[in-house]
């Protein structure tokens, strides 16, 4: 029997899941979560084998949430069940150990297929983002992904650069940090170009693995 943990933000998603993932006969449904921190409350109590974890989720999102269990239960196996395919989700979650990482699009046979296979050591990757793992990948092979800041670059970043770069290292749009800091568009983009030629950085991407290797991700950057 397969004991598998469902968490996501939708109530609908996550209890249209439960129903047909519980009527599977190796498949018992063990509870089921609407944001990362209650994903690690559960997990403590049930010890599910197999997680299916979407990536935009209250409090604590899917990433960030698969780094810390990880880290607690190396055992456990993470399937990143999403909407998005964005090549900082993919890099993050594989980073920090998931298992598989699919596209909600998929059928039900195939999810159980991908379950069973996670469940016995197989890493499952949706065809659809298959092409972004092998570029993904490539580029790791290229660069070792080893991005490397001078300290003295670094210390001279004020809170709300580290406020941001804490957002993309999350995988956020332009769009999306300016919602959650309460900024314009127009500034966070001034203040990403003024990051990346403090650090030296060439891109958004260099930027945004230097904050997963750093822990800036997972860092609370009070407000000036």
């Amino acid at each position: 029997m397969i004991k598998i943990l469902i968490a996501d933000d939708q109530e609908l998603i996550r209890q249209s899941l439960m129903i047909i993932l519980s009527s599977v006969e190796d498949f018992y449904v063990t509870d089921t979560a609407a944001d990362g921190e209650e994903v690690i409350q559960s997990v403590k109590r049930e010890k599910p084998d197999v997680i299916l974890m979407d990536i935009r989720m209250p409090k604590m999102d899917g990433v960030i949430c698969t780094q810390i269990l990880k880290d607690l239960y190396p055992d456990i196996k993470i399937i990143i069940l999403t909407t998005f395919d964005d090549d900082q989700y993919v890099f993050n979650a594989l980073k920090y150990g998931a298992s598989g990482y699919l596209l909600k699009g998929i059928s039900m046979k195939e999810l159980s297929d991908a379950i069973r296979k996670v469940y016995h050591g197989t890493a499952m990757i949706n065809e659809d983002i298959a092409s972004k793992v092998v570029r993904l990948f490539s580029r790791m092979a290229q660069t070792n992904l080893t991005i490397s800041v001078d300290e003295k670059q670094s210390a001279s970043l004020k809170n709300s650069e580290w406020q941001i770069i804490n957002q993309v290292g999350s995988g956020l749009s332009n769009k999306e940090i300016a919602a959650k800091l309460n900024l314009s568009e127009g500034t966070v983009r001034n203040s990403l170009s003024s990051i990346l030629s403090k650090l030296g950085l060439r891109d958004r991407t260099q930027l945004a693995i230097w904050a997963v290797q750093t822990g800036a991700v997972i860092r609370n950057f009070d407000e000036d």
